[in-house]
């Protein structure tokens, strides 16, 4: 499994704007490239957030995947419109895995 971490530096008051932007951009990622989706995070940086992708290989993420759909087009460049700057900050491979989708009973 490999995991991408992004920092988005985005441009003040756009933050509604992008994280629709993002959400449109990662929902067209997840259904025609293959990526196991994404989450977003707000930081304790003003105007940052931090972003990670899972995808099945780094060579799953890294591909071109040419995407000419309507909606992410659209969506990429409203994301892109709202930033200051975006950075790939770690590619990560997991290697041990204990996180849980619920929340133990005992």
């Amino acid at each position: 499994m490999f995991i991408a971490v992004y920092e988005f530096e985005i441009k003040p008051g756009t933050e509604n704007r992008f994280r629709q932007a993002w959400l449109e951009v990662t929902k067209v990622i997840y259904a025609k490239c293959g990526s196991f989706g994404s989450r977003l995070h707000t930081s304790d940086i003003p105007n940052t957030f931090v972003g990670y992708a899972q995808w099945e290989s780094q060579q799953a993420w890294a591909k071109d995947h040419q995407l000419t759909d309507e909606l992410y087009l659209r969506a990429r460049n409203e994301m892109r419109d709202c930033l200051v700057k975006s950075t790939t900050v770690y590619k990560l491979e997991v290697c041990d895995d204990y996180l849980q989708t619920s929340l133990s009973s005992g």
